[in-house]
């Protein structure tokens, strides 16, 4: 069964709809705070809608306790979600059809290369990287390597989407594939910016053992959420050209995206959970209060 998706998400006649998804892998700090005061103050400025997604999908990492830290610190932020989040480990189903609809087009394929079979392929300088600096999957070099004949079964691959294959299939679906940046929520118009998935090679889409990427959960989940506007961090702005392509493979709809500043560390780095910022809970436990975290996130 098809997935139903919603359609005309551009059309302004439609209240924004917009959300904040961070993922429970660990305590949120002042960049998820940052991220999330930016969703309510667009939210509030275009008279929209603020959903919470709870982006859950990697079973190994997430856990329930962070899922509870994290709609406690929400809470004690006071910011206007609406009620019953999307998680997206009770979604999987959603995530395969999608998967299903590219492999009809001939889009992915098994890729059998084990880690170190990777790194001997793209050990030579200027190897071309991705623009997270990634090394781009050299499948040439791996063609013996990723020959599904003889495999076993069970053992592990990823599913990688065919670049190549998937920009001829969008060039008559999508001739000029952009995105709409939009500078503010109201008044400042919007810049067609140039998609060029190209840069980011044949990514993985999904694991045998992992049921969707990011790039790719995050295009379907704004697409049944209804998302008219995306509002995350400049982190993931070359990301964007990614969701374009598969926006237009899959027939999703659109929304209209802001990147805004990240906040940095000391060391001239993004705040996250694996270099152990300071979380909002230590933060409250020092005695900070609400709006001084949005004093701290929005001005920092």
């Amino acid at each position: 069964m098809p997935v139903c998706y919603t359609t005309g998400v551009t059309n302004q006649s439609i209240r924004p709809l917009l959300r904040f998804a961070p993922s429970p892998t660990g305590h949120l700090h002042l960049g998820h705070a940052l991220s999330a005061f930016e969703n309510e103050r667009w939210a509030k400025a275009a008279g929209g809608r603020l959903l919470l997604r709870i982006e859950d999908i990697d079973t190994t990492r997430c856990r329930p306790e962070f899922v509870a830290a994290l709609l406690e610190d929400l809470a004690w932020l006071g910011l206007p979600f609406e009620p019953s989040p999307r998680r997206q480990s009770e979604h999987f189903d959603d995530y395969r059809q999608a998967l299903d609809s590219l492999a009809g087009m001939g889009l992915l394929y098994r890729s059998y290369a084990s880690r170190a079979e990777i790194a001997a392929a793209i050990d030579r300088p200027g190897h071309p990287r991705d623009p997270d600096g990634t090394p781009l999957y050299p499948r040439a070099a791996l063609a013996r390597a990723d020959d599904p004949a003889g495999r076993d079964p069970a053992e592990p691959f990823a599913l990688r989407l065919d670049m190549t294959a998937a920009l001829a299939k969008a060039g008559p679906l999508a001739p000029a594939l952009s995105w709409q940046e939009q500078a503010a929520p109201r008044g400042a118009g919007s810049e067609a910016i140039p998609a060029a998935p190209e840069r980011w090679g044949d990514v993985v889409l999904a694991r045998k053992e992992f049921p969707a990427s990011y790039h790719l959960a995050v295009v379907v989940d704004d697409a049944l959420q209804g998302i008219t506007h995306v509002v995350r961090g400049r982190d993931l702005y070359q990301a964007t050209g990614l969701h374009r392509l598969l926006q237009a493979l899959l027939g999703l709809p659109e929304p209209i995206y802001h990147h805004h500043g990240l906040l940095l560390g000391p060391d001239g780095e993004k705040l996250s959970k694996s270099a152990r910022s300071t979380s909002l809970r230590a933060l409250r436990a020092d005695g900070v209060t609400p709006a001084d975290i949005k004093g701290m996130a929005v001005m920092g």
